[in-house]
């Protein structure tokens, strides 16, 4: 649960550097925090409706996000970035490869890749390697 809450308090921290472990688990924060708004949503009567289409005789599922959606939304944004640029720094890249963002489906992918990638080890430009390295036994 740690994982899930260290971007939280490095909310506004685009410097150093963030493992693996660190990013993904704050994605899945994210992901659990907008299914836990989508249902509040739900609740309150905003979110899915349906709207029969006569010419097809299907139902075709219109997404609206409410309040709640939307609040949670822009709260983690800035979380987000930050974790990312953090993500991005212990690969050796700079923060400004997150414009890749801005080119669909090519860019998202050389992203995926870049944070499915190992970190650095040791010291890169942006900071000490944040995994701890291991312990070596003493010998007696």
């Amino acid at each position: 649960m740690n994982w899930m809450i260290l971007p939280l308090k490095r909310a506004l921290d685009f410097g150093g550097r963030s493992r693996r472990m660190e990013f993904w688990m704050f994605v899945l924060f994210s992901v659990l925090v907008g299914v836990g708004a989508a249902i509040l949503d739900l609740m309150l009567g905003y979110g899915a409706s349906a709207a029969h289409s006569g010419a097809g005789g299907y139902d075709a599922w219109v997404e609206t996000r409410g309040p709640v959606g939307l609040i949670s939304s822009l709260l983690l944004v800035v979380p987000q970035l930050a974790v990312s640029v953090r993500r991005l720094h212990d690969i050796n890249r700079t923060g400004w490869w997150l414009l890749l963002l801005l080119l669909p489906l090519v860019g998202w992918l050389v992203l995926l890749v870049f944070y499915v990638t190992e970190g650095t080890r040791g010291q890169n430009r942006f900071g000490p390697d944040p995994t701890p390295s291991p312990q070596v036994a003493a010998e007696p």
